[in-house]
């Protein structure tokens, strides 16, 4: 990846994956930054992986080339409108924000920006995810080529033409997992009622899962 300088605004779990797997991969900690209102999340990230870390959005934004923006969904536009930073059309905005459309946000920060929406899933959290990206239409082939391998450090990538097509991927990848879980904890129920222990039960379950995620990757 290009050595750019990434910010993350919000320092929950999203945000420490992406950190985790950038890390993982080798990107210097002297290039990523977090900003979060709360110590500890920052306290956590600059032990366990030696990034850089703030409590002010501004010098976070300010510092950075690329910056993912990662807080609750009912937050941002409290935390876009106190941003205070005249270039932010130079910089290249992520936004792994579930519900919030790509339009809103140069509305939020009163000025134009350039803007890739994300929509990782849950397993993202553990480096398996999958992640739909859909970019504006003045998102440039390296900014998307940025986003790209970024979001790839937590797992994998899909990019969709249309914004509504987000949507879609929210009903295949990001409920999907909810609905597995579920099948399995009925599966599990039912081979206890069978006369398995809990721990047998779990085990055969799960396994017969990973197993047939790994025959559908190889048909």
């Amino acid at each position: 990846m290009q050595q750019k300088k990434i910010a993350f605004i919000g320092a929950g779990n999203m945000s420490r994956s992406i950190i985790s797997g950038l890390c993982a991969q080798h990107y210097p900690a002297s290039l990523l930054m977090a900003s979060n209102p709360s110590q500890g999340k920052l306290d956590s990230l600059n032990q366990d992986f030696g990034i850089l870390t703030t409590n002010d959005n501004n010098e976070a934004v300010q510092w950075a080339d690329v910056i993912i923006l990662g807080v609750k969904p009912n937050l941002i536009e409290q935390v876009a409108r106190a941003i205070e930073c005249d270039n932010l059309a130079d910089k290249l905005l992520i936004s792994i924000i579930a519900g919030v459309l790509s339009s809103r946000y140069s509305d939020y920060f009163s000025q134009p920006v350039r803007l890739i929406r994300t929509m990782p899933n849950t397993p993202s959290l553990l480096g398996k995810g999958m992640t739909g990206l859909f970019a504006q239409a003045n998102v440039s082939e390296d900014d998307q080529a940025i986003a790209q391998q970024i979001m790839s450090a937590v797992g994998e990538t899909l990019w969709v033409e249309q914004e509504t097509h987000i949507d879609t991927v929210i009903a295949c990848s990001g409920s999907s997992p909810a609905y597995f879980f579920l099948l399995m904890e009925y599966m599990q129920q039912s081979a206890i009622k069978m006369g398995l222990s809990g721990e047998e039960a779990r085990l055969l379950i799960q396994q017969a899962a990973l197993g047939a995620a790994e025959m559908v990757r190889h048909n």
